[in-house]
């Protein structure tokens, strides 16, 4: 198998270097890094000596490489449309950071961008990879639960601890939006890929600690087509957690622990189940045989494989640009729900 040689356009996101770092100690996976670009030159030196990969003085220069067919995107929100532009006339595959966009218009322009080329796109997503979500995925596919009718994604940050993070570019409106574009577009895409696009959805949100991180609480109730409910509820100021998933269906319930980063950081009490089930016909509940993920490190990281076997085209997408351009009307939505204290309906156009 040869190798998928890799260039990094931007530094920004730093779930890629959780990435890199797997490609550089996994060579089994044949993801070779060769290259990197940020326009803070200060942030690609530092990142490109860790990794021991050349600095390229502009996103033309990476882009014309021939050593380069692919490119992650891990700039700032606000460059994304522009990259993908960049990447697929360059004929580069694409591997994309979340959040996808900051507007419906420059979503548009990914989505079209990446048909005209007809380069291979994928999405990072880790909730889609992690294994206790793939089996959830399953467990619902059977058909044992029935009809489902809630799903409570509970998605959470302790931002409050991260020092100086009311610095960084994730809460400038200009280059990221906000802390509930930015992170809530997890559970969003979570509830999209289990139950597809809602009709509707009715969202609150607020800044309750920190002024200069707007948004840190929010909670978006989706309706579907089938009348089931999904909710995303998120707060970016939590110390710690438990219960991030809960699935009721017609003739069970699922119930997941441990999902996100302040429940994976600190202690579990005894006994502590990451995911177990309840199936009426059983009469008892069943205990996930999956290892545990003990942090939200693990699970960032493990998108390094599944990407990598997409690029080797032995997977599918994690998720397609339309798919990442529903998930942002989803999650833009919220805001209008929110700002106009009403019921916002979500039709395809």
């Amino acid at each position: 198998m040869s190798d998928i040689r890799l260039g990094v356009l931007g530094f920004a996101h730093g779930h890629v270097n959780m990435y890199c770092q797997q490609w550089l100690q996994r060579p089994e996976l044949g993801a070779r890094l060769v290259a990197g670009w940020d326009h803070d030159s200060n942030r690609a030196a530092a990142n490109c000596a860790s990794f021991k990969i050349e600095q390229a003085p502009s996103v033309d220069a990476l882009l014309g490489r021939d050593d380069v067919d692919a490119v992650v995107i891990a700039s700032e929100t606000s460059m994304h449309a522009n990259m993908v532009e960049a990447a697929a006339a360059a004929g580069k595959a694409i591997l994309l950071q979340k959040p996808f966009a900051l507007t419906m218009e420059q979503a548009d322009r990914i989505v079209t961008a990446v048909e005209r080329s007809g380069v291979p796109f994928t999405m990072a997503w880790q909730m889609r990879v992690d294994p206790h979500n793939l089996r959830v995925k399953s467990l619902l596919e059977t058909g044992e639960f029935g009809r489902i009718f809630m799903v409570r994604r509970r998605h959470c940050l302790p931002t409050q601890l991260m020092k100086d993070f009311d610095k960084t570019w994730h809460v400038q409106p200009e280059l990221n939006r906000d802390i509930f574009a930015d992170d809530a577009a997890h559970p969003i895409d979570f509830l999209y890929w289990l139950l597809g696009m809602p009709v509707s959805v009715f969202a609150e949100m607020g800044t309750l600690l920190n002024p200069a991180i707007p948004n840190d609480n929010g909670i978006a109730v989706f309706r579907f087509a089938d009348g089931a409910f999904g909710e995303a509820s998120c707060t970016f100021v939590a110390v710690a957690g438990e219960n991030t998933l809960e699935v009721v269906c017609e003739h069970g319930v699922i119930v997941g622990n441990y999902g996100d980063l302040p429940s994976c950081s600190v202690p579990r009490p005894p006994g502590g189940i990451q995911l177990k089930w309840y199936l009426d016909k059983v009469g008892d509940w069943t205990i996930s045989d999956i290892p545990d993920i003990m942090g939200q490190g693990e699970r960032i990281s493990g998108l390094a494989a599944p990407l990598a076997e997409y690029l080797h085209g032995n997977r599918p997408p994690i998720a397609t640009a339309e798919e990442g351009r529903d998930v942002l009307r989803m999650t833009l939505a919220c805001y209008e729900s929110a700002d106009q204290g009403r019921r916002v309906q979500l039709r395809n156009p």
